[in-house]
Formats: C-alpha cells, structure tokens, sequence
C-alpha cells in the first residue's frame, strides 16, 4: 500500500501513527485489539486513525457468515457481516474506556440495521472484543450510556457486544476502501449521532 502521506507535497503534513501503519499491524507489547461496527467502514476508520494511542486501523467485514466477502457481498444484506473497523492500540497511551466511548458517540448506537440514510444489516452497530476487560468495559459504557440518552428521549442502545470469536474471522476489505477519506477528503461520511458524551467508565 502507498505511503499516505507521500500523497502530500510539501513535507508540512503530519500524519497520525495509525495514518501510516500497516494495515495488518498485530499488537506488540502493551497493545490490544478491538472491533468497531458503527455504519460505513470509512468514516469509522477515519475516527479511530485520528485517535492518540491508536497504533493502527483497517476496514473490513466481520460477524456474517460467507468466508472472504467481497463488498458487493456484503452489500447485498445476505452475508450477515457489518463493516467493521480492526483497531490496534496502545494500553499505555489510550484506555479501551476512552475508546468505546468514542465509538459511542460518532454513531446513533440506537439505530437498527443503519446509520441515517445507509440501511441494512451490513450497517449496524456492534463491539466484538478480544479481552475479557473489554467486553466488561463496553457492557458497562453501553449501560452507562443508555442511562445518558434515555433522559433525552432515546430508546435502547442495540449494539451487538460480543467477544471477537463469537463474530467470527475479521476479513479485510479491498484495497480502495482503506483509509477511503484521506484518499478522497471530500468522500462520503454518513453517521447519525446522539450529540450526547458518553461516560468513560
């Protein structure tokens, strides 16, 4: 894959770490992984690669059923995946609570099967963690959470939180779908939100 930030002349632009990193990056010392699904893949990815602490981010498909989905796959609601975000991050830089709650809010996490005008299965909104104090903590951000937007008249949060092994395997996503918005700043983005903070628990 191209060096991002070889698109830039000039020298003056500094990328975020995730930016660069490959998108195959597995976590060293000190480092986790954890899913993200909060509607399109690109704008999801493009939170996370701007997030201190966050080593490296990737798009793709997770939690369906057909082995290496294509996105027209996908697309087509039958496969069961949602597009999913790989995320590698530091412990040392950045907590899963501060994490979670980002995710939280850069999506309408009551919204079923979409995000705004992006409708289908593929859309929805899911946590898949690889450590048991990731799936307590987003238990408790989804609980904290919920007590938030209820108050303001939302109803119930329907994220799917789950370990990553009951997802199944995380498939990357073809090549022009990584990092889509820093290739096409004028891309697509389409999230509901809340506008409400989610606690960090």
């Amino acid at each position: 894959m191209t060096n991002l930030t070889d698109l830039f002349s000039g020298g003056s632009f500094i990328a975020p770490v995730a930016l660069n990193a490959p998108i195959r990056t597995e976590p060293g010392e000190n480092e986790e992984i954890i899913y993200f699904a909060a509607g399109c893949f690109w704008g999801v990815d493009k939170a996370f690669w701007n997030t201190p602490g966050v080593v490296a981010t990737a798009t793709g498909y997770m939690g369906g059923t057909l082995e290496n989905p294509s996105y027209e796959d996908v697309c087509s609601g039958l496969t069961g995946h949602a597009e999913t975000v790989r995320v590698v991050y530091s412990t040392e830089k950045t907590s899963v609570a501060q994490l979670i709650s980002l995710f939280f809010e850069i999506h309408d996490p009551t919204q079923v099967n979409r995000q705004g005008n992006d409708r289908g299965p593929q859309y929805r909104g899911a946590i898949w963690t690889s450590t048991d104090e990731q799936l307590a903590v987003a238990l408790a951000a989804r609980d904290a959470y919920q007590e938030k937007i209820s108050v303001a008249g939302f109803g119930q949060i329907a994220t799917e939180i789950a370990p990553a092994s009951e997802a199944g395997q995380f498939w990357y996503a073809e090549d022009y779908h990584q990092k889509y918005l820093f290739k096409n700043p004028n891309g697509y983005e389409c999230h509901a939100r809340t506008g409400i903070p989610c606690p960090i628990v």
